[in-house]
């Protein structure tokens, strides 16, 4: 039968499903040990409790000094200072400089009292015991990490909606917070459809196959920071899809459903979407390829996705919309930046204007190209889109334009990676 879609680009599918998304409210509060918090979404702003470093410490090995010590010193007119001590570490040194006066202090230890600056060892040379000759004048201040360098108290370290990399773990510890309120994860449902479909640990019949999206869509929803509720498969029946979809979505924060998405006579997905809650299917039809026929609805303030049943499909949809509402909806402003590089495409491809073509690729960092510039080899994985395993060889999705009619072998592209 043909399809008639009112397809549209990626970025307006995604702006039509955020505007019919709340604004605000999105995320609830939960606490968790910051030694845990790795990949979650800051649920307010986080302020210092105190200031970073809290004592004056040195940034390397050398002396502190007074800095009015050294001024006018040079290779020809050294200055010559006593060397008293050595400051200890992790401790405060227990005497001050008086003028004329250093001592030996080494990376992260606390300038003793009367110390203002530190000079570095390289620039000095012992001329006699306990005293130095300093070849080069200091300013104050000068290779000295003062209080609140690093983050005054107070000031916000993390802001709202921050996704938190592994430098924020550190920066939170470095100020003794071990505990971190953070937004909950988002719990999506997955309901996959089709009377072919069998679970994974089931031995299919002829004409059944096993359920691969749900494992693969799942994974995808975790690594973005959800928990994926799996909900099992229902058979080709209207009333069934139904009322296992009501289930899904009152248990969760947004659903996904796999297959039953293109325009058939068999076709339910729209239908049963549009009878979740309102306004019900924003979106049927994207300009992708492999992924046209996606549905994108909200129902009662909740996403909700009608993806393709081909896996390679699945995967790509997901990554354009369900990836991106997910952090959305934990209140992430600054989700992690999409993964891609730079290659050069061993094949020629052809595409259509008006749509944007994703074909998994593998790169190869030891082929020689024309350009021999030092980018990676993209080789299209070429399969079809109901095959897992032109993923499982791929490292990405080699990004055809929408405005181009293919793309020439030499070509520099981009290869979103996994």
């Amino acid at each position: 039968m043909p399809e008639f879609f009112t397809v549209l680009a990626p970025e307006a599918a995604l702006a039509k499903l955020w505007q019919h998304l709340p604004t605000t409210g999105l995320a609830t509060p939960e606490e968790v040990a910051t030694a845990e918090a790795l990949g979650r979404v800051t649920f307010a702003a986080v302020t210092a409790p105190a200031a970073l470093p809290a004592f004056a410490r040195s940034a390397m090995d050398g002396f502190a000094v007074r800095a009015h010590d050294t001024y006018g010193a040079s290779q020809s007119l050294p200055a010559y200072l006593h060397v008293i001590g050595e400051t200890p570490m992790g401790r405060a040194p227990d005497f001050s400089l008086a003028p004329g006066q250093a001592a030996i202090i080494h990376t992260g230890g606390m300038l003793p009292g009367g110390a203002d600056a530190v000079v570095m060892v390289e620039v000095t040379q012992a001329s006699r015991e306990h005293e130095i000759e300093v070849l080069r004048a200091v300013a104050p201040g000068e290779n000295v990490l003062h209080i609140g360098d690093d983050i005054a108290a107070g000031a916000v370290m993390l802001p709202a909606g921050h996704w938190l990399r592994p430098q924020d773990v550190g920066g939170l510890t470095a100020l003794g917070l071990t505990r971190l309120t953070v937004a909950r994860r988002p719990r999506v449902a997955l309901l996959a459809t089709g009377d072919e479909l069998v679970p994974p640990e089931a031995a299919p019949a002829p004409g059944q196959v096993r359920d691969v999206n749900s494992y693969t869509l799942g994974s995808l929803v975790q690594q973005a920071g959800g928990v994926p509720v799996q909900c099992g498969i229902v058979g080709d029946n209207f009333e069934a899809l139904r009322t296992a979809a009501t289930a899904a979505l009152a248990g969760a924060d947004a659903l996904i459903l796999s297959a039953g998405s293109s325009v058939s006579v068999r076709d339910m997905t729209a239908a049963v979407i549009d009878g979740l809650g309102k306004p019900g299917t924003l979106v049927h039809g994207v300009a992708v390829k492999p992924g046209k026929p996606t549905i994108l609805a909200v129902a009662e303030g909740k996403p909700v996705f009608g993806l393709p049943g081909n896996p390679v499909s699945a995967l790509v949809v997901a990554d354009l919309f369900v990836t991106p509402t997910i952090y959305r909806l934990q209140g992430c402003s600054s989700p992690p930046p999409r993964r891609s590089v730079r290659a050069r495409l061993t094949h020629n491809l052809a595409s259509a204007a008006g749509r944007v073509d994703y074909i998994p690729a593998r790169l190869d960092y030891n082929a020689a190209t024309a350009a021999d510039d030092g980018l990676p080899a993209a080789e299209p994985v070429f399969g079809k889109s109901n095959q897992i395993f032109t993923l499982v060889n791929a490292d990405g999705m080699l990004v055809v334009p929408m405005d181009t009619t293919g793309l020439s072998a030499g070509a520099v592209v981009e290869v979103r990676l996994f």
